[in-house]
């Protein structure tokens, strides 16, 4: 059984108890350092709650891994805090979510972003290797602060 892309936002979360287990999961699991809140559950409630969604990868009836995506006013989607399960990291399930999401974000016609200021750079890496690209700063999103620094997947960045 492959392992598919799956959208979990609130509708889901509140009808799939699966789901909010998987989830809870995969954020507990999650390395302090990259746990940007103070605890699992808040964290996802809080993003949930800001009709933000999470992207998930989807294996065997269970979750492995999920990222955070936020639709941003100029309809592209930023992702943020990859995690995977402990159990099933080093097996792939990260760079395989992120292909799913590039291959929905083409679905989609939409751009993915990633913002990399704090990013350590074996993620910088992983992300240039999956496609991701520096934007330019005379290129920049609207709304995005000057200061920030974020590559992003885009269809052009794909037939490259």
């Amino acid at each position: 059984m492959p392992v598919i892309l799956q959208i979990i936002d609130q509708a889901h979360w509140e009808a799939d108890a699966q789901a909010r287990l998987d989830l809870v999961r995969i954020y507990r699991d999650a390395p302090h350092q990259r746990m940007p809140a103070e605890n699992a559950e808040s964290f996802i409630d809080q993003h949930l709650k800001a009709n933000h969604c999470f992207g998930c990868a989807h294996f065997n009836a269970r979750l492995l891994g999920a990222v955070a995506m936020v639709k941003g006013a100029d309809e592209a989607w930023w992702l943020s805090d990859l995690c995977v399960r402990k159990t099933t990291r080093r097996r792939g399930v990260g760079s395989r979510l992120m292909a799913l999401l590039a291959e929905w974000s083409i679905q989609q016609n939409s751009i993915l972003r990633i913002e990399t200021t704090t990013l350590p750079m074996a993620d910088r890496l992983l992300l240039s290797k999956l496609g991701y690209r520096p934007v330019e700063p005379s290129a920049r999103a609207p709304g995005v602060p000057a200061e920030s620094e974020y590559v992003e997947l885009s269809l052009a960045s794909l037939n490259q």
